[in-house]
């Protein structure tokens, strides 16, 4: 058998893994190794191959939906054979293919219009995810520039206190042998951010440095950080995409440069569009037998067995228990045969419990680029044997890299793993003559219901995803003319769609793909709203009610993304502290932004505590909800931030929450949900590594609700003295 591994710089994921028979044909397409997803590894002391394929990638930008994406240590790719095409079932919902940097619907478009005073406003047009209205709202015409910077994450590489050190010893080791060959050193520093790295050669004895940097804001508060940290007679920054910078008398570069230093990586390695640029710069604007920092890089894969991680792309048949016996809800069969796009996932495998997968092969070097020499983006194919550790199904591919700084392999960084949803329950609310409506995107809840006993069951599928989804479930497991499919949104509903009925349970998971934050899904409450009209005396509303709660926590590394530098390395980079703060302050300083929490290790650092409570039994309520107290913190540390998530209350003895499961020890990283994100509200004074941890005693906070356009606004504010009220 082989492993097939393609890289590709077009949209989406830039390595692609596929697994197939060794002594099957090199596939010609995707659906010619269908049949061969989740293949069977035989017994232990067979021979299979791990295959490589790197077809030209497009130039690509260093940034993804304008931010730069850090390759962090720990994160690995994840590649899952017979990914849905296309189709992002229930089980992947919070694998979605939604930014955790933006919101989804957001731009509809945008017009710029002067007013009479000359300043410029912009009118955007967004889909709010709660009410699910579309709304325009005036922004400042530089809206989307303080957007971008402060959701760049600049800061979060500059925290690597390793990735430092090996990079300043690369290049300490680079300029020394250029030097022994009697050379003057002139450093070409691509993707240079802050100009760190250029700072770091020039103190390393480099004569000259050419910094390019293709985000214009950050070029700029490059050239201000160089100047400061009193090197902008040894710098230039080159506000370009490298391929367009030019050599000669005239150009950008007076001559080519002898060393390379870059830093284009991202978790797969090459998804920032690596391989095009250091193609380029070979041919155009270095020396032959140049140094390189980093010199070497190396990918490695090794496949296991994992239904956790399987199931992220694949949907389980549902065995439900009835009084007419088990019930089994099945995927529909084209489901099950398509292979779908063998692409791989960003996730922190460190926080992946051993437990949860099974190693069928070894840790297998799959290749290695030698960045000093000419690279070459055109297609490339490798190949590796490898002999079973154990039987199983070959289901996953892990894969992670390392980079050496030196032609020795002495410095070395790497990104390799340290090893270190509920069965659905019967619903007690289902009578023999219920007659049932389901809304949230994708839910099987509807078949459930069925299966559980109630009469008739409709079914609102506003999303023409979701809707094409759910028929060809229905129809897989004979249910299509047993499951009423509503394609409208719920506010257009009409009794003609119920067939004249009156509703007796309202049900809801609730989950709808345009939400981001935890509280998006209150779009719930405005869907009971709407339907009210529609419900029968003593209808059922499930889940009842929900609550939103928070927690102090102290991160172990996600406070990197929002703390300011100042001194890197033994360099100023004040400017773009202030330049980051300057955005944030502009309004993302008071927001929360969603994060998958079980990536991130964090402590609690006071108990969990409920904030506010929304009741779906009554229809949204015209006034605004509102909370304010204060939060006692119990355990020392650095108090980086508020976490929020919701807790839906299906019934007054049955609660699901989207963040917490278990009461946090002292000791212990909190245990937070992997099916969905949380809500972090980072505290901008505590998240500056120079204030003294440990002083706040107290964080107070106001948190509002507002109906009429479904926003939850929030502010807190850390404290040495406690609130005796609370």
């Amino acid at each position: 058998m082989r492993l097939q591994a393609r890289t590709s710089a077009s949209a989406g994921s830039a390595l692609r893994f596929r697994f197939t028979r060794r002594t099957a044909a090199l596939p010609a397409s995707i659906a010619d190794v269908a049949e061969h997803c989740g293949e069977r590894v035989g017994d232990a002391g067979r021979a299979f191959k791990f295959r490589f394929r790197a077809p030209p990638p497009a130039r690509s930008s260093r940034r993804q939906n304008g931010r730069r994406l850090p390759a962090r240590r720990g994160n690995v790719a994840v590649a899952v054979a017979a990914e849905l095409n296309g189709v992002v079932p229930a089980a992947d919902f919070w694998r979605s293919d939604l930014s955790t940097r933006s919101e989804l619907s957001r731009l509809l478009f945008s017009a710029k219009t002067e007013e009479l005073t000359s300043t410029m406003k912009v009118f955007c047009g967004r889909a709010n995810p709660i009410t699910g209205s579309v709304e325009w709202l005036e922004e400042d015409e530089h809206y989307d520039y303080h957007q971008e910077i402060a959701r760049s994450s600049y800061a979060d590489m500059l925290h690597d206190k390793d990735r430092n050190i090996k990079y300043y010893q690369g290049i300490r080791a680079a300029v020394s042998r250029v030097k022994d060959r009697g050379q003057k050193a002139l450093v070409l520093d691509i993707g240079t951010g802050t100009g760190l790295l250029s700072m770091m050669a020039v103190t390393a004895g480099a004569d000259f440095c050419y910094a390019i940097e293709v985000f214009k804001p950050m070029a700029d508060a490059a050239v201000k950080i160089v100047d400061k940290n009193g090197f902008s007679d040894k710098i230039k920054i080159i506000n370009k995409h490298s391929t367009e910078v030019t050599v000669g008398l005239d150009g950008d570069m007076p001559c080519r440069a002898n060393i390379l230093i870059t830093e284009l990586f991202d978790t797969e390695l090459i998804g920032e569009g690596a391989l095009p640029s250091y193609e380029h710069a070979h041919r155009h604007l270095v020396q032959e037998n140049c140094e390189a920092v980093p010199h070497r890089a190396t990918v490695y894969a090794q496949l296991v067995e994992s239904r956790k991680m399987w199931s992220w792309n694949k949907l389980f048949p549902v065995r439900v228990q009835t009084a007419l016996g088990e019930q089994v809800i099945v995927p529909p069969s084209e489901m099950e045969r398509c292979p779908g796009a063998p692409s791989v996932y960003d996730i922190q495998l460190n926080q992946v419990s051993p437990p949860d997968f099974t190693v069928l092969s070894n840790v297998l070097p799959m290749f290695s680029v030698d960045f000093s020499k000419q690279v070459s983006s055109s297609a490339a194919c490798h190949s590796r044997e490898f002999e079973p550790l154990a039987s199983g199904q070959a289901q996953v591919v892990l894969s992670w890299w390392d980079i050496e700084m030196d032609p020795e392999g002495k410095i070395k960084c790497t990104m390799a793993p340290f090893w270190a949803h509920s069965d659905p329950q019967e619903l007690q609310v289902l009578k023999p003559d219920s007659v049932c409506l389901c809304v949230s995107d994708g839910s099987l809840l509807s078949m459930l219901a069925h299966h559980l006993g109630a009469e008739q069951v409709f079914t609102i599928e506003s999303s023409a995803a979701s809707h094409r989804l759910m028929k060809k479930i229905f129809k897989a497991n004979h249910l299509e003319d047993k499951i009423n499919v509503i394609e409208k949104r719920p506010e257009l509903l009409t009794s003609a769609d119920l067939e004249g009925k009156k509703v007796s349970l309202l049900l809801g998971e609730p989950f709808f793909t345009t939400s981001l934050l935890p509280w998006h899904n209150l779009y719930f409450w405005y869907v009971r709203t709407a339907v009210d009209q529609y419900l029968g005396p003593g209808a059922v509303v499930m889940p009842q009610a929900a609550s939103l709660h928070a927690v102090v926590v102290e991160f172990r590394d996600l406070w990197r993304v929002r703390s300011p530098c100042g001194d890197c390395e033994g360099f100023d980079v004040h400017i773009m502290d202030d330049m980051i703060k300057h955005a944030l302050d502009f309004r993302e300083s008071k927001e929360a932004e969603p994060h998958p929490l079980w990536e991130y290790p964090c402590r609690s650092l006071s108990e969990p505590q409920q904030i506010l409570t929304f009741d779906f039994q009554q229809p949204v309520p015209p006034q605004p909800v509102r909370a304010e107290g204060s939060i006692e913190l119990r355990r020392p540390g650095r108090s980086h931030g508020a976490v929020l998530w919701m807790e839906y209350h299906l019934t007054p003895d049955s609660t699901v929450s989207t963040g917490l499961l278990k009461p946090a020890e002292d000791k212990e990283d909190c245990c937070w949900n992997s099916h969905c994100k949380q809500a972090v509200y980072f505290f901008s004074t505590t998240l500056d590594p120079r204030v003294p941890p440990g002083s706040p005693r107290t964080v107070s906070y106001v948190v509002e609700f507002h109906p009429r356009t479904g926003d939850v606004t929030m502010d807190f504010t850390l404290s040495d003295t406690p609130d005796d009220g609370h």
